[in-house]
């Protein structure tokens, strides 16, 4: 993966970041993607979540800019089978969900941009995954 991508995904996630909003759309894009998906934030404090959110991309995006790997590994444990529970194939709802969301509240945002993100934040999504 080139710097260069985790550059422009560090760019592009300032933008997003200036609207709050873009956390509030990312759930509710992402619930609606399953019931399953849906469930498992039912007594889920939301605007904690969203908090959570903002920093575990921002984990993800400097983790792509060379930072250890140290807090996505923490973020494995919890979200492994021996906590969260979340299955590795919800990653990719996840990501999918994400993506859409960039789309929607990047002001900037082209095709070459989506693929950046794809290739910045996916080895960290794997680290993470590895983890169930």
């Amino acid at each position: 993966m080139e710097n260069a991508d985790a550059d422009i995904v560090f760019q592009s996630y300032g933008r997003c970041c200036k609207n709050e909003r873009f956390f509030v759309d990312f759930y509710d894009r992402f619930m609606g993607s399953s019931d399953e998906v849906r469930a498992m934030f039912v007594d889920t404090d939301m605007k904690q979540q969203r908090h959570l959110l903002r920093n575990g991309i921002l984990q993800l995006i400097l983790h792509a800019r060379g930072m250890p790997d140290t807090k996505l590994r923490a973020l494995g444990e919890s979200h492994s089978r021996g906590g969260y529970n979340i299955r590795p194939d919800l990653y990719r709802q996840w990501l999918d969900a994400l993506l859409d969301t960039v789309r929607r509240h990047d002001p900037e945002h082209s095709d070459s941009i989506t693929d950046a993100w794809q290739r910045a934040l996916q080895p960290g999504i794997e680290l993470i995954r590895g983890a169930y």
